[in-house]
């Protein structure tokens, strides 16, 4: 994502829920991490031990990452985890944009799936309240078409503003962007716990060209490999 722009200090190594989780990291990626169309190296990318990853898919009504299908398919040869997201656009109808997303992303339910995500950083100009009911109707509609609980993406200070701290969103994992380098985040809106954090928009991973978001799972979910469909992972961290 590209809203926030103040650099942390570090990955966490203990979070809210008493599990350690600094080694369960992994980047999000858009078109912006294929400079002049080149690809990202998966395999790279797990050597450096990112069990992870969250993939761009769409955005408003009629964008799809020109890369989503081949990350998708590599990621999967390579043994990321695929999380995907839709970057909201409230000026226009949710319900035609989830179903979009879930055209696109052809079910959340496989073999190496985390659950959909909803990028909401953006209020389209609409007002608080009419903004929480664009989200709920949004998030229905996705659960209703991919089977599983969607997890939130946004960061304190647009929460607090453009969704007045609503409380209303607290059953649905929370991740969370908050690059100020503190040893936990801030969580706006009710929530107990955060689920991911991404705790820096300039991380250096191998295999993937420039600065990247890196992510971390807190193990509010429970265990990883089970969250994220992992196959045979037995040890709450995921495959190693």
């Amino acid at each position: 994502m590209k809203v926030l722009t103040v650099a942390a200090t570090g990955i966490l190594t203990a979070t809210t829920t008493g599990v350690a989780a600094a080694d369960i990291t992994g980047p999000d990626v858009a078109s912006w991490q294929h400079p002049g169309g080149g690809g990202i190296n998966w395999f790279a990318v797990r050597a450096a031990g990112h069990q992870f990853a969250m993939l761009k898919a769409t955005e408003g009504l009629d964008y799809v990452n020109p890369y989503f299908v081949s990350d998708s398919l590599a990621m999967r040869v390579a043994g990321v985890a695929r999380g995907t997201y839709h970057f909201a656009r409230p000026n226009l109808p949710p319900e035609p944009q989830a179903a979009l997303y879930a055209t696109i992303v052809l079910g959340q339910n496989g073999l190496l799936d985390l659950p959909a995500v909803l990028d909401l950083e953006d209020s389209g100009g609409l007002p608080p309240d009419a903004l929480i009911d664009w989200t709920h109707r949004y998030l229905n509609t996705v659960q209703a078409l991919t089977g599983r609980r969607p997890i939130i993406y946004t960061y304190p200070r647009f929460w607090r503003t453009a969704m007045a701290d609503t409380n209303q969103f607290t059953s649905y994992p929370l991740w969370i962007a908050d690059y100020r380098g503190n040893d936990q985040p801030e969580v706006p809106g009710g929530w107990p716990t955060w689920t991911f954090w991404q705790t820096t928009s300039s991380g250096d991973i191998p295999g993937i060209g420039g600065a990247v978001d890196i992510n971390v799972y807190s193990g509010a979910q429970g265990d990883f490999g089970g969250y994220a469909n992992i196959p045979f992972s037995g040890s709450g961290r995921g495959s190693s």
